[in-house]
């Protein structure tokens, strides 16, 4: 029986099994970048931050203990998610001027074209570009529930909120998804999610 995703991180913890690591590496590192990115809006500081996220696994200085309730990636998520939070604060407290040269042209889009899977077809990358327009806790959950295939209970873990919390973000997330969908000329039916 292979191993789950918590014991092969135990694994490279307890046995230094660096297959584990690389492993785990591979199949969320694209989906944590995406979630990271929906808190600081940047992909380049989302993609540095879940190598700090990894970087924090790799040193074992985060535990991570497998209970029935909680699964690996809730974990990692959650991590990813205080990386994010802790380099948000360090960006608004920071006085570091801003270089004419740091001051990307948001209209050019052609340099930087998604090369993840998960955003591949159509109606993912159409859906994952509504949820940067709607309120960011309504597109955290969605972007879990959706993209990531998390159950609420899951999601109430990772935004460390109640479950009842989770499903009126939900509903309400749901919502104003269609809204930017039907402004854009997209017929959505958010039960689909």
């Amino acid at each position: 029986m292979p191993d789950t995703d918590g014991q092969l991180y135990i694994r490279f913890i307890n046995e230094n099994y660096e297959e584990g690591l690389r492993i785990l590496y591979e199949e969320y590192s694209k989906g944590l970048t995406l979630f990271i990115n929906g808190f600081v809006n940047s992909i380049e500081d989302a993609e540095d931050l879940m190598m700090e996220t990894f970087a924090i696994l790799a040193s074992g200085t985060a535990r991570y203990v497998e209970k029935h309730n909680a699964t690996f990636k809730t974990w990692l998520f959650s991590i990813g998610k205080k990386q994010a939070l802790m380099f948000l604060r360090k960006k608004r407290f920071s006085l570091t001027p801003i270089e004419e040269d740091d001051i990307q042209n948001t209209e050019s889009t052609e340099d930087y074209q998604p090369e993840y899977e998960l955003l591949q077809n159509e109606r993912n990358s159409m859906l994952y570009q509504a949820l940067s327009e709607i309120n960011s806790d309504y597109s955290q959950v969605l972007y879990l529930a959706f993209f990531e295939d998390m159950k609420p209970e899951q999601i109430s873990r990772i935004m460390k909120i109640s479950l009842k919390q989770t499903y009126n973000l939900t509903a309400r997330g749901k919502t104003a998804l269609k809204t930017v969908l039907e402004r854009k000329g997209y017929s959505w039916n958010t039960s689909d999610m």
